[in-house]
Parts: structure tokens; sequence; C-alpha cells
């Protein structure tokens, strides 16, 4: 009997597998649905060209005014006068370019105390 119980059970789990099988293609089935709803609302979107014209103005204005920007502070960290000795006193103790070392001279007005304190944090 407990042959037979066993071979039952196996058949039966059988019958459940092929439920089971059935049940799966449904799930698939709707994700598919809900996949084409989204790219169904994503090709009904049109974009004009003047709106794309618009964008590119907009990006090109901002960059200009940017550049802009940094040239205006360029030159008005270079009409700061800083001493060579501040410049290789920083180059030395940290480690850095004379580049790095001048621009953070620079934008701290030649103040040594200040940049080094920069530099620390």
């Amino acid at each position: 009997m407990a042959d037979k119980d066993g071979v039952r059970e196996s058949e039966e789990g059988g019958e459940n597998k092929s439920t089971s099988n059935s049940e799966k293609p449904r799930k698939h089935d709707s994700g598919a649905a809900d996949l084409e709803r989204v790219t169904d609302y994503a090709e009904d979107k049109e974009i004009s060209s003047d709106d794309i014209q618009g964008a590119m103005t907009l990006i090109g204005d901002r960059r200009a005014q940017e550049y802009q920007q940094k040239v205006a502070r360029e030159k008005e960290l270079a009409k700061v006068s800083i001493k060579k000795e501040d410049v290789v006193l920083i180059m030395q103790e940290f480690e850095v370019t004379r580049a790095k070392a001048e621009r953070t001279l620079r934008e701290h007005r030649g103040n040594i105390i200040e940049a080094l304190t920069a530099l620390t944090e």
C-alpha cells in the first residue's frame, strides 16, 4: 500500500505540476500586456523641432554665460599679486603643483595662512 500511495502521490504531484505550468504563461501574458501599454504611450508623444531648437539655444546661452563668468574670474585672480616664496612654501609643504599653489594663493588674495588652511581641509 505504501508503494501505491507513493505512486499516487507522485502522480498527484505530476498533476499539480501541470496545473502550475498552465498558470505560469498567464502571468507572462499579463506582463506583455503591461509592456504594450507602456510602449503605446511613448509612441503617441511627439517632439516638435521648435522645442528642440529652444532647448539647444537655452543650453548654448548657459554655456556661453558660464564661460564668460569663468574668464572674468580668471582675470580677477590674475590681478592678485602673490609672493614666489609663498608659492614655493606651499609646493614643498603640501607637495602640490606650482599651478595649484598659485591658484590657491590667488583665491585667498595672497594670504598664505588662509591658503594653507584651505589646503588642509
